[in-house]
């Protein structure tokens, strides 16, 4: 069984918590320090809780060649370049990290990153980051995803293009290394995902099956399907922000720009209050308003000894009369004083 409550830095993520939402900044640098700066700033002013790096660097991801297994895959907005090609111009310069770190935290956000070999997780460790995400690319490097177990820090896993035995490996290995603070994010590794692929209800699959926290790292347009992943148990919400979605950087095309960001903080903090609780109850202003519920009324003068029939006594509201299960039994019976219409009906004015 895995943790059920993880704390991220000094945020708490789990039961009873409000979600935590990730701003990813990916490569929406552009190679830009100062870039990169300022998607810090308009993650905090969106509303995010914490931001996301990735640390690499092309050849510790890949390696330069153009052998057709080292090629982008068709149809993807990186067609027709290597991935080391595509890597080299994506990647958040190493040394930048403490800085970025640093804003965010003088920000309030926390800020942890993907580390994609063993010698970014050495380097994260200086800077002692608080989480470690594994990228669905990554979740079968179980030597990387051992190193980081050891650790005992929260680990955060994008499912995207795991086989459920991937899943069940990487965290057999976090078991192994008796780390429980794990998050599974369901995942969609297509740039932009079509709404028809995301499969949100995939969510509850992983929360029943691995008994984890589990969360979205998504990548469609809009926000409707990560307000939606709270109401099927969401902790955690990944989204890719950037400046300007025409800006031409490598992930730009599909990323969340400020304005939008904050419209799904809000979107998705609604949805939280208005989730609530899995029993049935109303509210105490509901119950208040029962008083204008349905109940049984005379609606026509009735004399001692008349008859109650259908047409002096009704169900109508307001709710200060008899209960309405109890209109076949009144019919017939028999006035004991006058009563005057619109008088609730009671067992006292009638036998």
């Amino acid at each position: 069984m895995f943790s059920k409550s993880i704390k991220i830095g000094n945020k708490n993520v789990g039961e009873g918590q409000p979600a935590m939402i990730v701003a990813e900044l990916s490569g929406n640098h552009n190679g830009d320090y100062n870039r990169a700066v300022e998607i810090i700033h308009a993650a905090a002013e969106a509303g995010a809780d914490a931001v996301k790096l990735q640390t690499y660097t092309a050849d510790t991801i890949t390696i330069d060649c153009n052998k057709p297994w080292f090629m982008t895959s068709e149809g993807s907005l990186w067609e027709g370049r290597t991935l080391h090609d595509l890597y080299k111009e994506a990647y958040t310069p190493w040394e930048w990290h403490e800085g970025l770190m640093k804003e965010a935290h003088n920000l309030g956000l926390e800020c942890f990153s993907s580390p994609f070999d063993p010698t970014a997780v050495d380097y994260l460790e200086n800077l002692n980051v608080p989480a470690y995400k594994i990228a669905s690319f990554e979740i079968n490097d179980i030597p990387l995803i051992r190193k980081i177990a050891k650790l005992h820090k929260p680990m955060i896993f994008a499912t995207g293009i795991a086989y459920e035995e991937d899943i069940k490996l990487a965290l057999d290995t976090c078991k192994e290394e008796g780390n429980e603070n794990v998050i599974l994010l369901k995942c969609v590794s297509a740039y932009p995902t079509p709404y028809s692929m995301v499969n949100l209800r995939m969510m509850q699959y992983l929360q029943d099956e691995y008994n984890c926290l589990t969360g979205l790292s998504d990548h469609t347009l809009g926000s409707v399907v990560a307000t939606g992943s709270i109401a099927l148990g969401g902790k955690m919400i990944e989204k890719h922000l950037t400046l300007d979605r025409s800006a031409g950087g490598v992930d730009d095309a599909f990323s969340m720009e400020p304005a939008e960001f904050a419209e799904m903080v809000k979107n998705v903090r609604i949805m939280e209050q208005a989730l609530g609780s899995y029993k049935y109850e109303i509210s105490d202003k509901q119950a208040a308003e029962r008083r204008l519920s349905r109940s049984l009324f005379v609606v026509k003068d009735i004399n001692a000894g008349d008859l109650i029939t259908p047409e002096n006594v009704r169900s109508i509201r307001p709710g200060n009369g008899l209960h309405t299960k109890y209109y076949e039994e009144v019919l017939g019976m028999t006035a004991i004083h006058d009563i005057e219409k619109g008088t609730p009906l009671s067992w006292d004015l009638i036998k």
